[in-house]
């Protein structure tokens, strides 16, 4: 096969519809346009989405600002502050977090964060951290681990 050989499928092609060419075309006098109306005008038709003068879906519908990212993750929060709880050199991780009662349950990932004060040094395992977090934890003299 040569590059000039090549066709387009059976029926991809259509030939365009020439209205207004006589009578004899099958498509004259009116020119497809049926007869009167809005539709049949030169300009004529309606914008999308206009239903006829009755109040569009569009503006019946409360209106929503922004918009929802459906790759977000949401996290179980837990500030530094929150942390004095456990004994010095503790080993922190969620599920320790789940039976002090600072995080409901294991169903989210836990992240980190820099609200509060820590006053001893703590190994913190969790998921995500923020940088005033971690600078917090080994300020302290601790360690912030990540875990997967």
């Amino acid at each position: 096969m040569k590059q000039n050989e090549l066709r387009p499928p059976e029926g991809a092609k259509h030939k365009r519809k020439r209205v207004g060419r006589g009578v004899g075309s099958g498509h004259g006098t009116y020119s497809c346009r049926g007869l009167k109306g809005q539709k049949s005008r030169s300009g004529g038709g309606v914008r999308p989405l206009f239903e006829g003068g009755q109040n569009p879906l569009v503006k019946r519908l409360p209106y929503k600002r922004g918009f929802t990212n459906i790759f977000r993750t949401e996290c179980a929060i837990v500030n530094i502050g929150r942390l004095n709880v456990f004994p010095e050199g503790a080993e922190v991780t969620p599920q320790e977090l789940v039976s002090a009662g600072i995080v409901k349950g294991l169903k989210d990932p836990v992240k980190v964060l820099g609200q509060g004060e820590l006053t001893h040094q703590l190994v913190v395992k969790a998921n995500k951290f923020s940088q005033t977090a971690r600078n917090k934890i080994e300020g302290a003299g601790g360690r912030a681990e990540v875990i997967t």
